[in-house]
């Protein structure tokens, strides 16, 4: 097996479970590959990783690769999915941070984990993503989320409307502090904050939920995920900002 392994920082806490991560993979015949930068901070600080090959890039990881490990917390798995994509690669998160939903397994279960891997003990979910389009090319290749698609307004007390429409067709003009639409896996992120519901991985849907709406009538609402959603933003401010999971960008004054 070739595994893709992906860790953001490494520390002299996590650096053991990085080293008890590859004794593993390698004691059970397999292949690991580090991510570039994370192969630089082991050799800088552990001397090891050197002999070991590396990827940059999704374009890396589209063929070849059986299963990637997450080690860190939520945001490191997150970081990892923009590495696999769609390209069906199974991730396993061995939790190193302070959350937990995602990735969820203990440095103290790597072997046993490693064991049902070898044995295919283990079920795989698959998790629904959002894929961004504007007419800026914001975000570039890096457009997708696992998490969700946040519009909101920037340095300004003043609300932004949002007009949304789904596959062409008008739906709502959310007057708010801005717009989540999230995944059945960021139910539990800013929707839920936002009074939106939680919602099972295995449904195929996303969420809009408003952040602080105007209008107490405006709620959260679910919608197939096979819709296509385009929003325009108009408000008082030049500028807003459009985040995609960890990243976000600025709008200069309106957003398709």
């Amino acid at each position: 097996m070739k595994i893709a392994i992906y860790g953001r920082k490494l520390t002299r806490q996590n650096s053991v479970v990085f080293e008890q991560t590859l004794r593993s993979i390698e004691a059970l015949g397999w292949t690991p590959v580090l991510e570039q930068d994370l192969k630089e901070q082991l050799i800088k600080k552990s001397n090891i990783g050197h002999t070991l090959d590396s990827f940059s890039s999704y374009h890396d990881l589209k063929s070849g690769f059986d299963m990637a490990f997450s080690v860190g917390g939520d945001g490191t798995f997150i970081k990892t999915v923009g590495y696999i994509r769609d390209s069906g690669v199974p991730i396993v998160g061995i939790n190193t941070g302070r959350l937990g939903f995602l990735a969820n397994i203990t440095p103290e279960k790597i072997e046993e984990t490693m064991g049902m891997v070898r044995d295919k003990r283990y079920t795989f979910q698959k998790r629904s993503l959002i894929r961004v389009q504007t007419e800026d090319d914001l975000f570039g290749e890096d457009n997708l989320a696992l998490n969700e698609l946040t519009l909101h307004k920037k340095d300004t007390a003043s609300m932004i409307t949002v007009h949304a429409s789904l596959d062409g067709n008008y739906l709502n003009s959310y007057w708010a502090d801005g717009l989540i639409v999230g995944t059945p896996t960021g139910s539990t992120a800013y929707n839920l904050s936002c009074g939106g519901p939680i919602v099972t991985p295995g449904c195929q849907i996303h969420i809009l939920t408003p952040i602080a709406p105007h209008n107490l009538n405006v709620r959260p609402i679910v919608i197939p995920d096979t819709n296509v959603v385009s929003f325009e933003i108009e408000g008082r401010a030049d500028q807003f900002i459009c985040a995609l999971d960890a990243r976000k960008e600025i709008v200069d004054k309106t957003v398709q």
